[in-house]
């Protein structure tokens, strides 16, 4: 007897049971590929059809490996010789004809899609996406108090966050700053906020229990960065790698809802959400990205509850991106006369400049931007401005320098000292429109002012505190013959009070205050403002004056108490 071992043929794999796998492995990847991809089961959405495009594909492989074809392109089972296109196209109509048919449908809708999403088909839509109201900047824009100024730029910020974190030695070997902040008005002040993270994949499952326990705050005005500790920590954020991961919780949630990336917010009390904007498309199948409304997620609980655009909480500052308003606006300006004139002939043909900054007002965030000519010189023709809560854009006409020219300018008066710009924010200073630039040293921190004429650039001022800078700066608009309503509106500066003095000067009583953080003392007269006689240090103020003399005492202000 042969001591050679007898093999049992293995049973091919009937018809049914290669389908059944095949469905098995699609479902598989696409379980796989869901979770991590994530993408919306919209017909809108452009990620659905790669998503389905990908399950047909992987159904097409599995069917050719379970049919014992050889993909290297040798001779496979039953010697057929699959190494050509034509031979692949035959075995897809014969095996996956279903399969092969939804895939050529995807192509072809996401074609025929983009095609009557085009603005060359669809320019009247785009051009109406954004329609601007015109605006009148005295008195739209008021002067804002010295105390709601913000005097950070983001990074600087941001580099403010991540220093405070280093000061936490309970917090700094399990979690680092998030690099992820959000610009908003909180309790009457502008601020940026920014979760923590944790610091690694180990840190996560050790601590993932209790949560991030802290979110940074920094206070744009006064650049005092802490670190706001949470009695419930935060469950739901980006540095969760799992189901907790803000985006799958908002997919699992709401499977059909396009989003945008969400905020990081806090409401008025202090406690933190993220604000997820939910996309629609309004032009054709894929053109015309606008926002419907948003999902606010509890980072805590994970609670999420959807509000229309009309119905978002107030304290919310961010629900449109700046960039989609742009992007509008910039479909605004370019088919504002037709498709194609806004490529040959390109009348009125306007776009927005690169970059934009934030303005606080009436408990709101506004985004601002240059709007200049489709020649994009060193030229603005105006503004805008757009509340982004609720999308109210208004466009001002103020024909000036653009913001990078206005840069350099105000870098041209501090060169010797090295300082960079950073994008200026536009503020009204006695009615006239001007750009207000912080100037950072190497080290990424603050260490001046400057304020820069819109329509003359060359007028800069500059000050170490803002109080300075707007006094420089009136002083040269002064000198240089420009007429503004600064001695008609006064101009306000807020603060602590730091030192007070008094005397009699003519058989009058005055009191000179000086403010934390300023070297000039305000002279207020005792008949003029009774309120003077009973102010102490450590109170804090508002003080209203029409600055025209070059002294470092000077006259005619009117205080009040806060």
């Amino acid at each position: 007897m042969s001591d050679k071992k007898v093999h049992k043929l293995r049973k091919p794999m009937s018809k049914r049971g290669k389908i059944l796998v095949n469905l098995l492995v699609t479902a598989l990847v696409g379980a796989a590929y869901f979770y991590l991809a994530i993408p919306a089961l919209n017909f809108q959405s452009e990620e659905l059809y790669s998503f389905l495009f990908i399950l047909c594909a992987t159904y097409v492989l599995c069917a050719l490996v379970t049919s014992g074809v050889n993909l290297g392109g040798n001779t496979g089972e039953g010697g057929k010789h699959i190494g050509k296109f034509k031979e692949y196209f035959q075995f897809i109509r014969k095996q996956c004809l279903p399969v092969g048919i939804l895939a050529v449908l995807l192509i072809l809708v996401t074609l025929l899609g983009s095609l009557i999403s085009a603005p060359i088909f669809r320019a009247q839509s785009y051009r109406d996406l954004l329609v601007p109201q015109s605006g009148d900047f005295a008195a739209d824009i008021t002067q804002i108090s010295f105390d709601k100024i913000p005097t950070l730029d983001r990074d600087s910020a941001e580099y403010l966050s991540d220093r405070q974190m280093g000061t936490l030695s309970d917090m700094v070997s399990q979690f680092e700053y998030s690099d992820d902040s959000t610009q908003i008005n909180y309790q009457g002040r502008p601020v940026r906020v920014a979760p923590i993270a944790y610091a690694d994949l180990f840190k996560w499952f050790t601590n993932r229990g209790n949560g991030l326990p802290a979110y940074v705050i920094v206070d744009m005005v006064t650049q005092e960065a802490t670190v706001a500790r949470l009695s419930e920590g935060i469950k739901y954020s980006f540095s969760e790698p799992l189901n907790r991961n803000i985006m799958r919780h908002l997919r699992f949630n709401f499977p059909t809802f396009m989003f945008a990336e969400p905020e990081f917010e806090i409401n008025e009390e202090g406690h933190p959400y993220w604000i997820a904007p939910r996309i629609i498309k309004t032009i054709g199948l894929f053109g015309g990205t606008d926002i419907q409304g948003a999902v606010l997620v509890d980072a805590v609980t994970g609670e999420c509850t959807y509000y229309d655009t009309a119905d978002v909480p107030t304290w919310v500052d961010n629900l449109f991106d700046p960039d989609l308003v742009m992007q509008q606006y910039d479909y605004h300006g370019t088919f504002i006369n037709g498709f194609l004139n806004s490529i040959f002939g390109q009348r009125d043909v306007t776009l927005t400049t690169e970059g934009y900054n934030y303005i606080a007002m009436n408990d709101d965030v506004y985004m601002y931007t240059g709007v200049t000519s489709a020649n994009a010189d060193q030229s603005n023709l105006g503004f805008l401005l757009c509340n982004l809560r609720t999308k109210e854009t208004k466009y001002y006409s103020a024909p000036g320098a653009t913001e990078y020219a206005a840069m350099a300018s105000a870098q041209g008066v501090v060169q010797d000292l090295g300082y960079v710009a950073t994008f200026p924010i536009l503020l009204n200073i006695g009615g006239e429109p001007t750009y207000f630039i912080p100037m950072k040293d190497a080290a990424n921190l603050v260490k001046t002012y400057a304020m820069v004429n819109v329509s003359r650039y060359d007028i800069v001022g500059i000050g170490t505190t803002v109080s300075e800078c707007e006094r420089d700066y009136v002083r040269k608009l002064s000198n240089k013959g420009i007429t503004t309503n600064s001695g008609n509106a006064g101009t306000s500066s807020s603060g602590t009070v730091a030192e007070i003095r008094s005397a009699v000067l003519d058989g009058n009583t005055y009191y000179f205050l000086r403010l934390e953080g300023e070297q000039i003392f305000y002279s207020l007269s005792a008949a003029q403002n009774p309120i003077a006689v009973i102010l102490n240090v450590g109170d804090r103020v508002t003080v209203t004056y029409s600055p025209a003399q070059d002294s470092e005492i000077l006259t005619g202000y009117t205080v009040e108490r806060n």
